[in-house]
């Protein structure tokens, strides 16, 4: 019996910095796969890692997403050759972009970039880290 193989774990991540960025934009999946000529359901696998993207199609997606095409690999995962030993943590940012590209994390985000004065900026994130501690 073959086993379905898991996504590589740099598909993943390139799929969802995909993913982020098209929702950073307000940009839905159908859209996204209208300016590329593929399907939502295309676009889908890629933010999933369960497609690999090709250089020419990611390429076409950072030029339609308006980003360099080394957006899509910042923090991402090293090889087990490259992490060093001991308690060295895999991906430092993985926690980061995990969250952003969760809906609270990007609601919270595209609210807090709104606000212009430093110091509400600076009680808001005073409060969170307050009400973290307390949890």
């Amino acid at each position: 019996m073959a086993s379905k193989k898991s996504p590589n774990p740099i598909d993943t991540h390139v799929g969802s910095r995909v993913r982020m960025r098209r929702m950073m934009l307000g940009m839905s999946q159908e859209k996204l796969g209208e300016s590329l000529g593929i399907t939502f359901q295309q676009i889908q696998k890629y933010e999933k890692g369960t497609n690999r993207i090709g250089a020419s199609r990611l390429q076409h997606i950072a030029t339609v997403m308006q980003v360099p095409v080394a957006y899509f690999f910042e923090d991402a995962p090293t090889t087990p050759s490259d992490t060093p030993a001991g308690f060295a943590e895999d991906r430092p940012g993985a926690y980061v972009t995990s969250f952003l590209t969760s809906t609270e994390g990007l609601a919270l985000n595209r609210a807090f970039v709104r606000i212009k004065s430093p110091q509400v900026r600076r009680r808001i994130v005073d409060l969170v880290e307050s009400v973290a501690d307390a949890s």
